[in-house]
């Protein structure tokens, strides 16, 4: 009898073990209305929100959402409340994380060479990410929008110019222009005097974007009180822009798309700030660029929650204005 109640327990342990061997196999199954946590084939971790309406069938938009410095997926996902304005539009946010390992400050490498072109560095990191996400969830690929914070903010920008066709538009929170600096010596001094002539940046960036090239519609948010991106950098990454599309619009530069404002529109927060809103028109009337400077605010997310760090809820929300800019903005 003690024979055969080892041999049972034996048998029940190999059973055990061919289970969990079964379901190291299978893909993890994540019921809906969750955040996670993975981690890319290249080892960069992450975080994923899964809306509580997705189905696993029918595709939906994707946003990344890239942190700036001493964040993390956790605290930026706070602070922007992007997973509620998910929720409530039903697309999936994924925030890829910049380790210690890659930068002390968890910062973005968006002022090294090295980090600036498409296939290389942490834009082929992120790029590779995204790709690994659509083959694992519904997603509609014309609805791919990347936004970020400060080194977030400037990274988004270099994803915008290096991946065009994986993203449709770009948002961009206290950023800097493309290649605004080459070291970090030449990042301090365009944070507080802005980087390189944003016409000749421009024309980088749009041949930055090789055979991808195409039109990338931009929202950005500055505050006129940043004193660690001056806004001066939010006005050149506009004319950054300004001059990738008038490039990228017909290969000329013919100003299709230029860095004057069609529209000025102000606004006001209740019981907050003021601001102002500039969109920036092409030859058909289309709004491809939006510009929202926030009167007094410092280096934050515009709108955020104080859950998480650099947020000024006084400010315009920008997460729902930039959902609003994207949705408005499919790939074609």
């Amino acid at each position: 009898m003690k024979a055969l109640t080892l041999l049972g327990r034996f048998i029940g342990v190999l059973c055990l073990s061919a289970c969990l061997l079964f379901a190291s196999l299978v893909p993890p199954v994540h019921a809906a209305g969750q955040f996670i946590s993975g981690t890319a084939n290249d080892g960069r971790p992450y975080k994923l929100y899964i809306p509580s309406g997705y189905d696993g069938q029918t595709p939906v938009p994707l946003v990344v959402m890239l942190h700036g410095c001493t964040q993390s997926p956790d605290t930026f996902a706070a602070g922007t409340e992007m997973n509620t304005v998910g929720e409530q539009n039903k697309f999936i946010v994924l925030y890829p994380e910049q380790t210690s390992a890659a930068n002390m400050s968890k910062c973005w490498n968006w002022f090294d060479s090295n980090h600036q072109a498409r296939g290389l560095g942490e834009p082929a990191s992120i790029a590779n990410l995204v790709n690994q996400i659509k083959t694992r969830y519904a997603i509609a690929g014309n609805k791919v929008y990347v936004a970020g914070l400060s080194a977030g903010g400037a990274m988004s920008v270099i994803m915008g110019a290096t991946y065009p066709d994986l993203f449709a538009a770009i948002g961009v929170g206290a950023g800097l222009e493309y290649k605004a600096a080459s070291s970090l010596v030449s990042a301090n001094m365009a944070m507080l005097y802005g980087g390189p002539n944003p016409t000749q940046q421009g024309t980088l960036a749009y041949q930055a974007m090789g055979s991808a090239k195409r039109v990338v519609p931009v929202i950005l948010f500055h505050g006129t009180s940043d004193y660690t991106v001056y806004p001066v950098n939010g006005h050149q990454v506009i004319s950054q822009w300004a001059q990738t599309n008038d490039l990228a619009a017909d290969g000329s530069d013919n100003q299709n798309i230029d860095d004057t404002a069609d529209v000025t529109t102000k606004g006001q927060v209740t019981n907050g700030r003021t601001y102002t809103e500039y969109l920036y028109r092409d030859a058909t009337g289309q709004t491809i660029l939006s510009k929202v400077i926030v009167d007094g605010m410092g280096h934050a997310w515009s709108g955020g929650s104080t859950a998480g760090s650099y947020t000024d809820p006084k400010g315009p929300k920008a997460s729902q204005m930039m959902w609003q800019f994207f949705i408005n903005h499919p790939q074609p």
